[in-house]
């Protein structure tokens, strides 16, 4: 894909997130690694409802800043993904409401921080991550970050929000939605003792849909 379409498709991702509630105000970031290693991703305090895509941060491999503005405070987080996954094309950042209420709940386990509850869920998500609390921009997060050794693509910044990787664009975006909507349900079902998917029928997925690593799966899958 020519560096414009992706600008493009960044600069359209951003604003349907925004219209939908699913980042507010100026938070929220994206980038996509290009073929040649450098990184394309949103600026500092802008709404990803109004990205320009000739404004887009511009980065070499190692975070220096090439064109654009200036790039999201979140870079060292996007980096540290980059670095620990390397089929990861795209990593998405999102204050979406549900995921980060989830993130503040005492009971949630650290290496999976939702059970599996749909399908897609399984498949497109796998396992979360909670990294424990930080400012933003602290060089802390990409630090916890690099700790998971890239076993999880998806995780959640305590208080803060979830950050999901993905071979492109289209897969982190859709993998972060489907994480907003299974923290949304979680919400709703707390307390209730929900059914959860049997190991068998996530193993059984797996089988069928590929998806996740078995270690990103939730334990006893």
């Amino acid at each position: 894909m020519r560096e414009s379409d992706i600008r493009d498709a960044v600069c359209r991702y951003g604003r349907s997130l925004f219209e939908r509630g699913l980042t507010p105000g100026s938070s929220g970031n994206i980038s996509v690694r290009l073929e040649d290693g450098r990184l394309l991703m949103t600026p500092t305090d802008a709404s990803l409802g109004s990205l320009d895509p000739a404004r887009l941060s511009l980065m070499d491999a190692e975070g220096r800043l090439l064109s654009g503005d200036k790039p999201t405070k979140e870079g060292p987080l996007h980096r540290a993904l980059y670095e620990t996954r390397q089929g990861a094309g795209a990593v998405v950042h999102l204050h979406s409401t549900h995921s980060v209420a989830v993130s503040m709940l005492p009971e949630v386990a650290p290496g999976s921080v939702l059970p599996p509850l749909t399908a897609y869920y399984v498949m497109r998500v796998g396992d979360t991550a909670l990294v424990p609390y930080h400012r933003p921009g602290d060089p802390a997060v990409a630090d916890a970050i690099r700790g998971l050794a890239g076993r999880y693509a998806s995780v959640l910044l305590a208080n803060h929000g979830p950050v999901m990787a993905g071979d492109t664009l289209t897969a982190a975006v859709n993998a972060i939605e489907e994480l907003e909507e299974t923290a949304k349900l979680y919400l709703l079902l707390r307390g209730l003792n929900p059914r959860l998917l049997s190991p068998a029928q996530v193993a059984e997925l797996g089988r069928a849909f590929g998806g996740p690593p078995a270690e990103h799966r939730h334990p006893g899958a």
